[in-house]
């Protein structure tokens, strides 16, 4: 047990955790000395954002041509809490970055809104989350810090000022560079990108806000011009971090009801607490408080950005094409931030087809988050759920998530034409599970795919939602009724009475879906008695003895010539009937078996070049075929039905393969279930062999 924190040491903590000049304010001179020192400080909102996905680490998956970002596939800054799993998840991620570091370079996108769109629980939230988080985190570090300013001693000059008002931050938060005259600014720029080393470049042609460019206008009349004399005697420099409960270059914005949506939530109102004080024309009187305001320098998240009314969200269309928004009698106030809305399906096929929505939407840059369409993924994200629960002492066996993971991913994927390929396949050649003998050709499969479906694959079937309830519906109801253990039939069962009872399943896909979910019952009884098998016929040795058998019999098939016979020693001809008999536990056609032996036979060759021996166990389809051939030799021998009465069989062999299935990861009591369950099915098969 460690020693209890002390409150001394949880404040030294906290101190250290924060920018060390995060109280301190600077001079502009100062800051302008910086910006030539270190000219990022100067970044605009994507650039910055950009910075910060390269910032906390980024991989590069050869296989998948796309580049993930580790604080979205490791979380770094949460141990893993919240990491995307799935490959289509990922390659949405990268699609993100790349709009994001396209409009650091002007290219367009930063006048766009990056729209994420996915249905119900397929993470786009989550992930927009993670990265407002993540700038949080990268705005309190040296490499992602901002500076903005602060109007002090007003007072002193502008006569009506109210002395509440004496000091006055930079309503929008604006970088200091603004302060400068756009001329004499440009030159500083110039100076700053022939120094600067990024792929991108430094601009700046903001205008003040109007109440900062009120006090400059008062200040300069009072000091005849001098820019210097403003600029010391009445600026401070002040460190800006993002913080979203501040609503501080960071906002997230819900729309309300539809009856009262006011465009002032956006672009501000005026602060009528300062009406009697300045008048209601004066700039002084109006509260910058709208959520692009609050959004400047950094992000502007919209949830549901669709059930907003059409004319609410005409103000999107300058705040990103213009990059300006226009509050009521005010004149336009620049912006610069990054737009990100999050909308369902519902609201994107009625906005799509709205002509009047056609200028709306051509500023925005749909990014599609779909489910993920990978099974193994799937069970990752349920996994992940688990590790972040307090869940009870319960052993979840194997292959329960895998299961509940390909039962969500059949309801996603679109069924393949033509009967070549089932459903099942198609989502196990997504997973990855692909032989060649299978000549399966993923890349024509998500073609056609993407032409059947209405918006692309993965966006529309059961949500991780819905299975993550039920997996947790079932492990209570293990618990309860005094089973330490969550299985796969138990998760099936709480997955079939609750389909009908889960609002966002369409009534019109209970029958397929019920479908599904005998398809992977099916799955499951072959994986379940692939694993008994393994345990009641396993036999090392005999597998080794029988792997070199098969090689030395295709060796000698390939180069057409003799091998010795085990027991006569006599020179014989390859036993064909051993080959096949192997090859056919695979499935491997006829027409294929020379692609396969050719195969295995370069294996063998390479594996010597590199001075290892021969072991079947490192080849997994090898493996697998022999171990199903000695499972047809030994299977006979096996009484099917005394695996399901305990009461038949001699305790000791009993033990003995309930210990061989706790080694492939089962507890005591899954491991008599799978036992009875697969000796069930095997009887009954052998019975109507």
């Amino acid at each position: 047990m460690s020693d209890m924190e002390t409150l001394e040491e949880l404040s030294e903590e906290y101190r250290r955790s924060i920018p060390a000049d995060l109280r301190e304010t600077r001079s502009f001179d100062w800051y302008l000395q910086e910006c030539y020192e270190e000219p990022k400080i100067t970044r605009n909102a994507h650039q910055r954002v950009a910075d910060m996905f390269d910032f906390y680490g980024t991989e590069y998956d050869e296989d998948a041509g796309v580049v993930e970002y580790q604080l979205a596939s490791e979380d770094p800054l949460g141990d893993g809490e919240n990491t995307f799993y799935g490959r289509n998840i990922h390659e949405s991620i990268h699609e993100f970055v790349n709009k994001v570091k396209s409009g650091a370079r002007g290219l367009g996108p930063e006048k766009r809104i990056k729209l994420l769109l996915g249905p119900v629980g397929s993470g786009k939230s989550d992930f927009d989350r993670q990265v407002r988080t993540y700038f949080e985190d990268y705005t309190m570090r040296e490499e992602g810090r901002m500076y903005t300013f602060r109007w002090i001693n007003l007072g002193d000059v502008i006569r009506d000022q109210d002395p509440a008002d004496d000091v006055v931050r930079s309503p929008m938060n604006q970088d200091p560079l603004v302060l400068l005259p756009l001329a004499q600014r440009q030159r500083v720029v110039d100076d700053l990108n022939e120094r600067l080393d990024a792929p991108y470049t430094i601009r700046n042609d903001q205008a003040l806000d109007p109440a900062s460019e009120f006090y400059m206008d008062k200040l300069l009349e009072n000091y005849g011009d001098d820019l210097q004399q403003v600029l010391e005697n009445h600026v401070e420099i002040i460190r800006l971090v993002a913080d979203e409960n501040k609503r501080q270059a960071i906002e997230t914005f819900e729309p309300k009801d539809k009856k009262n949506q006011d465009e002032t939530e956006l672009t501000g109102d005026v602060n009528y607490s300062k009406i009697a004080v300045y008048g209601e024309s004066d700039p002084r009187a109006f509260d910058y408080s709208g959520a692009f305001c609050n959004a400047n320098r950094g992000i502007f998240s919209g949830e549901e950005l669709l059930k907003l009314q059409r004319e609410f969200l005409y103000d999107f269309l300058h705040a990103t094409q213009e990059q300006t928004i226009k509050p009521k009698n005010n004149p336009r106030i620049d912006i610069d931030q990054v737009i990100v809305g999050r909308t369902n399906m519902p609201e994107y096929r009625d906005k799509k087809g709205d002509e009047k929505m056609e200028a709306f939407n051509d500023r925005t840059k749909r990014i599609d988050f779909p489910y993920v369409l990978q099974y193994e993924e799937e069970a990752q994200i349920y996994r992940k759920m688990l590790r972040n629960a307090d869940v009870p002492d319960i052993h979840v066996e194997p292959h329960t998530l895998e299961m509940a993971g390909l039962f969500g991913v059949l309801t996603r994927i679109q069924e393949p034409d033509g009967g070549q390929v089932s459903v099942v396949q198609k989502a196990k050649a997504y997973n990855g599970e692909i032989d060649e003998a299978d000549d399966i050709d993923v890349k024509k499969l998500r073609d056609e795919a993407a032409e059947m479906a209405d918006l692309g694959e993965g966006m529309d079937g059961v949500s991780p939602r819905f299975i993550g309830d039920e997996i947790a519906e079932a492990i209570m109801d293990s618990m309860h009724r005094g089973r330490k253990f969550l299985s796969p039939l138990t998760t099936f069962n709480h997955l079939e009475e609750n389909l009908e009872n889960h609002g966002s399943i369409p009534e019109d896909n209970f029958e397929t879906y019920y479908r599904y979910l005998e398809l992977v019952r099916e799955e499951y009884k072959e994986r379940a008695i692939e694993d008994v098998r393994h345990a009641l016929a396993y036999d090392l040795d005999e597998i080794q003895r029988q792997g070199e058998k098969y090689m030395d019999h295709v060796m000698a098939y390939i180069d057409d010539d003799t091998v010795e016979d085990e027991i006569t020693g006599r020179e014989q001809e390859p036993d064909e009937k051993f080959l096949r008999d192997v090859e056919e536990k695979l499935d491997i056609p006829e027409d294929r078996k020379n692609d396969f032996r050719q195969e295995v036979a370069n294996w063998v060759s390479r594996r010597a070049r590199e001075g290892s021996s021969f072991d079947p166990q490192d080849n997994d389809r090898l493996r697998r075929a022999l171990e199903r051939k000695l499972w047809e030799d030994k299977k006979h021998n096996i009484n099917f039905s005394a695996l399901v009465s305990s009461g038949e069989m001699d305790d000791d062999e009993r033990n003995a393969w309930i210990h061989a299935l706790e080694e492939q990861g089962y507890s005591r009591d899954g491991a008599k279930e799978v036992l009875e369950f697969a000796g069930a099915e095997v009887a009954k098969t052998e019975m109507e062999d």
